[in-house]
């Protein structure tokens, strides 16, 4: 028994090891711009997630492109604008500003002003009802006395 749980426990390690993307860089300047690149891009199949976290064949497919573009001596820029103008902003984790991602920047402000607009609007709009209601309610008692001090009056007579 314990000589098949060193086995298995061997298979499992190679199976890990194998899923593991090994680069080989020029220097560390080059480690550190493939690192920030494929953190920084966006992968187009995944929910949520970047090219260095994914394990999606496109994925790999983008960061074998960061990787071959860098030891081609590309700068990051120039590989982000390459990957921008293949995929679009989408392919960015943190879009630039521009009239077309304005809708995705200021989205969540305007539905937020709009919400507390709608709260102001309603809590204005209860409070007029009730200050109406209330004055309704002292002009129904003066009434309401008055009809009173004549039944008694009236019963006295």
């Amino acid at each position: 028994m314990k000589h098949l749980s060193i086995i298995f426990l061997l298979i499992l390690s190679g199976i890990a090891c194998a899923s593991v993307e090994f680069r080989q860089f020029a220097n560390p300047e080059q480690q550190e711009a493939y690192e920030t690149l494929t953190s920084e891009l966006r992968c187009l199949v995944c929910q949520n997630q970047t090219i260095a976290d994914s394990n999606a064949e496109l994925a790999a497919d983008l960061r074998r492109q960061v990787y071959e573009m860098l030891q081609q001596g590309k700068s990051k820029q120039d590989i982000a604008q390459f990957m921008t103008d293949r995929y679009g902003d989408f392919v960015l984790y943190n879009p630039p500003f521009k009239l077309k991602t304005g809708l995705l920047w200021m989205g969540p402000v305007v539905f937020l002003l709009i919400g507390l607009i709608a709260v102001f609007l309603f809590a204005r709009r209860k409070k007029t009802a009730s200050v109406l209601h209330s004055s309704t309610g002292n002009e129904n008692a003066e009434k309401l006395a008055k009809i009173r001090n004549l039944l008694e009056k009236g019963d006295q007579s």
